[in-house]
């Protein structure tokens, strides 16, 4: 009776993965059917806007520099732009900051260096700080892993020419795509996002979200929505809802891409990926219900669920992988045929629907797509090695756990040749990698039990959970372990010189 009841939930789980999954069908369905809906410009401005860029930073001595002289370089007339360097920062960050602040000024540019006595808030609190003393009608922002290209605001700034648009955002290209095996994965899950996801639901008129950067607002947008709030960890997307539901209009710009750094230290990543997805859990608590009471036409309502409830499948994924071994063992006592034909279509369209969303994306923005190939099973893999530390990201969201928002690592790495190791700002790792571990461990017993039992169709799909949760745990463990090795031999290698030095002045 007990393993009935473990394949009714089983199953339950199964089918709310493969609605979720299903989804990605629909995205690629939309963005095919609306590509000639691209937006347009609607004329030119007659008169150029004053237009301020914000910069918000916390600890991020390595990038700062690079961030700021990149913002100085934007092409727009001097007299009508304005920079604001939001640093909340309380390391050697400050001192690098207000030497480039210092520097840039002297060239003439208008450029602020504004620190808070506090963190209230974080990133949404210093952006709101910021606005109060923006000069701008119109605010661009960057965010420290960024290099904001110097004709940005010339690719964007005229479609405010409509005065009902109140957003425009560009899309992420990647400064360091190919340094690692673990960036090519997250440059392919961060396209699908973007060309995709974002142009899907632009273009088909939908509402989607400003990433936080390398976008521009009309700070009317962000005032009659009610500002940056900070009661979530994804001020973005929150602000992104509130300000649509005013009917303020949306423009993505698939074609003009903003270049970043994305994480090489897999502990950032999950870091990122946790902060992400508590906060699109707590946004549509937030929204839903005031979404769902609108007068938006139910086509939005319904992607709009989808979109902000996205991150509930890292939760049901982590179900269905304690299910497992439950619903193997049922299969034997009700027939491995019957059970087969009932569950591997689902998990058959699933797997291939999330390979099939990427792959797209790579196809729409790459000539090279073929060559990405081979990274559609670890793309996979990586996915369900997330479900435990963004499934606790979820849960915290769902019980109303408030956690301070961590900030992604970044080190300057560009190409291959460039090192972290050693370097302040590394990720952390906790308990979760122990959860990992087992997991990858009960499905190398799952897979040891489908050999012997001679369900070999299983085994493909069981080898995909077995890899993802090895590899975000192995990878996890590995890259702290090697750091703090580095970082001390680094420690005593300096200390050694210092007391050299001191033996050769004396």
């Amino acid at each position: 009776m007990l393993l009935y009841l473990f394949l009714i939930i089983y199953f339950l789980v199964l089918i709310t993965v493969f609605i979720y999954a299903s989804h990605r069908y629909y995205m690629v369905y939309l963005y095919y059917r609306h590509r000639k809906d691209r937006p347009q410009l609607k004329g030119k401005l007659d008169k150029l806007p004053r237009v301020t860029i914000q910069l918000p930073i916390y600890n991020e001595m390595y990038v700062v520099r690079r961030l700021i002289a990149a913002s100085c370089e934007i092409e727009y007339p001097g007299e009508l732009l304005d920079i604001q360097v939001l640093d909340d920062s309380t390391d050697e960050t400050t001192v690098v900051a207000r030497e480039c602040v210092d520097e840039f000024r002297k060239k003439g540019h208008d450029i602020h260096y504004i620190h808070r006595g506090s963190r209230e808030g974080f990133k949404s609190g210093a952006l709101e700080h910021g606005l109060r003393t923006a000069k701008g009608e119109l605010v661009a922002v960057f965010d420290a892993d960024f290099v904001p290209q110097a004709a940005v605001l010339q690719k964007t700034i005229h479609y405010f020419a409509d005065k009902s648009v109140g957003m425009v955002q560009t899309r992420w290209s990647y400064l360091n795509r190919d340094y690692s095996f673990l960036t090519k994965i997250q440059a392919i899950m961060l396209d699908g996002h973007f060309v995709i996801e974002h142009t899907a639901r632009n273009w088909s008129g939908r509402f989607f979200n400003f990433n936080g950067t390398a976008g521009v607002w009309r700070r009317e947008a962000i005032e009659s929505a009610g500002g940056w709030q900070h009661d979530t960890l994804t001020e973005d997307l929150d602000l992104s809802y509130r300000s649509q539901l005013k009917g303020w209009k949306f423009i993505f710009l698939k074609d003009e891409t903003s270049p970043s750094e994305i994480p090489v230290d897999v502990n950032a990543f999950k870091s990122q990926q946790n902060r992400w997805a508590k906060g699109s859990i707590q946004t549509a608590k937030k929204l839903l219900p005031q979404i769902i009471k609108s007068d938006l036409p139910l086509k939005v309502k319904v992607e709009a669920f989808f979109h902000l409830t996205n991150n509930m499948s890292y939760l049901l994924m982590l179900l269905l992988s304690v299910l497992m071994y439950p619903s193997m063992v049922a299969r034997i006592n009700i027939g491995w045929f019957q059970m087969l034909v009932a569950d591997v279509p689902f998990l058959l369209v699933a797997t291939t629907g999330i390979s099939f969303f990427y792959l797209c994306s790579q196809k729409e923005a790459y000539k090279d797509w073929k060559s990405r190939l081979v990274y559609m099973p670890m793309l996979m893999s990586l996915g369900i090695g997330l479900t435990v530390n963004n499934s606790k990201a979820v849960l915290e969201a769902l019980f109303n756990k408030k956690t301070e928002f961590k900030r992604t690592p970044k080190y300057m790495i560009e190409k291959k040749r460039d090192r972290w190791f050693g370097k302040k700002y590394r990720g952390e790792i906790n308990l979760l990698v122990i959860l990992e571990l087992l997991l990858g461990i009960y499905f190398t017993f799952n897979i040891y039990f489908a050999f012997i039992n001679r369900v070999y169709v299983s085994i493909p799909f069981l080898m995909i959970f077995q890899v993802g949760y090895f590899y975000v745990a192995f990878l996890s463990l590995y890259q702290v372990i090697l750091g703090r090795l580095i970082s001390n031999r680094l420690v005593r290698h300096l200390i050694s010189r210092r007391n050299t030095e001191d033996v050769i002045a004396a």
